[in-house]
C-alpha cells in the first residue's frame, strides 16, 4: 500500500461537529477500501492568504493515510462533491512523519530564556555630568 499525507480545508462557517462528521465520513471511505488512517490532526480555524470560494478562514485537517490508490481517489471524489470542503491536497510520501506535525509542534523559543529586562532605575546615564 502507498503512503499519503492528505490535508483538507472546510469552509469557516461550518461547525466543529460538521467538520468531525466530514472527517468520519472520509475515514470510513478509506477503511472500507482496506486502507488505514495512521494519524489524524485537527489544526483548527486558520486564516487564508487569499479568498478561496469567498472564505477568508478555514478549518484545517491532516490525515496520514496508508491505502491503495483507489481508496484515496474515491475519498477525493467525495470531497469534490461536498459543498463544505473548499480545497484539499494529497501527497504521496515515502514515509510518515513520527510524532506531531509541524503545525502542532510548539518550537517557538520560550520567553523564560530571555535575560531579565532592565527597568528605568537600572539604567546608568553615561552622559550625566557632561554638560559642556
Amino acid at each position: 500500500m502507498s503512503l499519503y499525507e492528505h490535508i483538507f480545508m472546510v469552509r469557516q462557517d461550518a461547525s466543529n461537529a460538521q467538520v468531525e462528521s466530514l472527517t468520519a465520513q472520509f475515514r470510513s471511505v478509506i477503511t472500507d477500501n482496506e486502507g488505514i488512517i495512521e494519524k489524524h490532526e485537527y489544526w483548527g480555524i486558520k486564516p487564508l492568504a487569499y479568498k478561496v470560494k469567498k472564505n477568508r478562514k478555514a478549518h484545517f485537517t491532516l490525515m496520514n493515510i496508508s491505502a491503495p490508490h483507489a481508496a484515496v481517489a474515491e475519498m477525493e471524489r467525495q470531497m469534490t462533491l461536498s459543498d463544505d470542503v473548499i480545497r484539499f491536497l494529497t501527497l504521496r510520501v515515502d514515509e510518515h512523519e513520527e510524532g506531531p506535525s509541524v503545525m502542532m509542534r510548539d518550537d517557538r523559543p520560550r520567553r523564560d530564556n530571555r535575560p531579565p529586562r532592565k527597568t528605568f532605575g537600572d539604567k546608568k546615564d553615561e552622559n550625566k555630568g557632561d554638560d559642556k
